[in-house]
């Protein structure tokens, strides 16, 4: 299963907000945030702490889709 966070992304353009101020401001680590900017999967714990500092749900952030396996 693949995750995408541009929604996230798109978000933080829209409240004119940069990286380093959704860290300080969700509390969150570097590393977390490093995480989300290259759609690598992050804690459920992160996630939440985001959508609470947004007041909105896990799929206003990031979206799952599943990988097709290569057929052979």
């Amino acid at each position: 299963m693949k995750v995408s966070y541009a929604k996230l992304w798109k978000l933080l353009i829209d409240k004119k907000m940069k990286k380093y101020q959704l860290r300080e401001q969700a509390h969150i680590s570097s590393n977390s945030v490093a995480k989300l900017s290259k759609d690598e999967p992050v804690s459920m714990e992160v996630l939440m702490k985001i959508c609470s500092l947004f007041r909105c749900d896990v799929g206003d952030i990031c979206e799952f889709s599943i990988e097709q396996e290569e057929e052979q």
